[in-house]
């Protein structure tokens, strides 16, 4: 293996999950980590030594994703081998319950809000490395995430339903 395969395997978690994030399932999150893995491995040439690799991972993981949500057709796929896996360490009924709620609360967030909350609060990154990564303005970034973490909020008090819009009362 060359130098670079040995420099993407230690990223390969973190892409995981981010990808699990935002595909929301097993089977379409790993075919999302191939891909960015492949493009990198096909583009290398292009990345600048001295730059963040992760966040360059992280952008190319975010355009395969934009380009896979335009190109997808109109249903939905589901891997036949998600709930044939038994979980490594069965978590308490509880916790796992949690688990889903929130997951199911992060899927029903627009893409864009997901992207940033996942960026900022699961792998990490600054304003400016998430503002690279997904080639917006810093202030974007953080109206976004404001957003999505009000939403989530209200989506996770409400056990999963969508929060009820602001009636006019005369």
């Amino acid at each position: 293996m060359d130098g670079r395969g040995r420099d993407f395997i230690e990223y390969i978690p973190r892409l995981r999950r981010y990808a699990r994030a935002l595909a929301g399932e097993r089977s379409r999150a790993d075919d999302l980590v191939q891909d960015t893995l492949e493009r990198a491995l096909v583009k290398f040439h292009l990345w600048q030594p001295g730059s963040d690799l992760r966040a360059w991972l992280f952008t190319i993981m975010h355009n395969v994703f934009i380009n896979q949500l335009r190109s997808q057709a109109a249903g939905l796929t589901v891997g036949l081998d998600d709930e044939a896996l038994p979980m490594a360490v069965r978590p308490t009924q509880s916790d796992w319950l949690e688990v889903r709620d929130l997951q199911a609360s992060l899927l029903q967030l627009p893409d864009e809000q997901r992207e940033v909350l996942l960026l900022v609060g699961l792998e990490q990154m600054t304003y400016e490395e998430t503002a690279g990564v997904l080639g917006i303005p810093i202030g974007t970034v953080m109206s976004r995430l404001s957003r999505a973490r009000e939403r989530l909020r209200a989506l996770l008090a409400n056990g999963g339903a969508a929060p009820a819009g602001l009636k006019v009362v005369k």
